[in-house]
């Protein structure tokens, strides 16, 4: 399947890895425009695998404040060097991070985090559940797998959707960068406030609302 210059633009617009990471996985997948995307993913990956024992100690600390301040999150993403740190593209990464935190109000960044004590209510809480709906106890524990994962993509900002495009998660748009950029790429710690949290008021749907603003950009 041949492929044009256009769709080269058309996958580096869609996936911001440059265009001649493109041209080599549209050439690999055969002009297959899904499958290089599958590619430069898989490529993302490795990139993330041969740069984990690299030492990222620079970076950023970013803010973003929600339209009227009812929302408040600092995050801090790490680099290798200052002067990436320093970088448009970098800059606008951790941005989104932390646009994405205010938006989907994750608990941890990544699944080792989180607290062994509240992972075991999520699974006992999950048997009773498949219990109650008749299922045998044989694939009961089968059924906790998948439903974990489920946890895990609520509560895990790495393996959530990613707002802004969500047939990625936050892990790809990381992985992606760390192709495009070159350097190890890590997000180490994040504090998300909501206005008045933990008091009582009415119920609005602010992460819908970050979501649509965060989608309009």
């Amino acid at each position: 399947m041949a492929f044009t210059a256009q769709d080269v633009a058309k996958l580096r617009a869609q996936t911001g890895v440059g265009m001649m990471e493109c041209k080599k996985a549209l050439t690999e997948s055969n002009g297959d425009f899904e499958k290089a995307i599958v590619i430069l993913r898989e490529k993302g990956l490795k990139a993330v695998d041969k740069k984990q024992g690299r030492i990222a100690s620079e970076g950023i600390v970013s803010s973003y404040i929600h339209m009227g301040g009812k929302i408040g999150v600092l995050v801090e993403v790490n680099c290798e060097t200052d002067f990436v740190a320093k970088s448009d593209d970098f800059q606008a990464l951790v941005k989104d991070i932390a646009m994405q935190i205010a938006a989907a109000n994750p608990k941890y960044v990544r699944e080792e985090e989180v607290d062994a004590a509240e992972l075991e209510q999520e699974k006992e809480i999950l048997r009773v559940q498949a219990a109650n709906e008749g299922k045998p106890a044989e694939i009961i524990e089968k059924m906790i797998v998948g439903r974990i994962k489920k946890f895990y993509e609520d509560v895990c900002l790495l393996n959530q959707a990613f707002v802004k495009d969500s047939s990625k998660t936050v892990q790809d748009v990381i992985n992606e960068a760390t192709l495009r950029i070159g350097e190890k790429i890590t997000i180490r710690r994040f504090v998300r406030y909501e206005m008045g949290e933990g008091l009582e008021k009415r119920s609005d749907n602010l992460a819908e609302e970050v979501a649509k603003q965060m989608a309009n950009k």
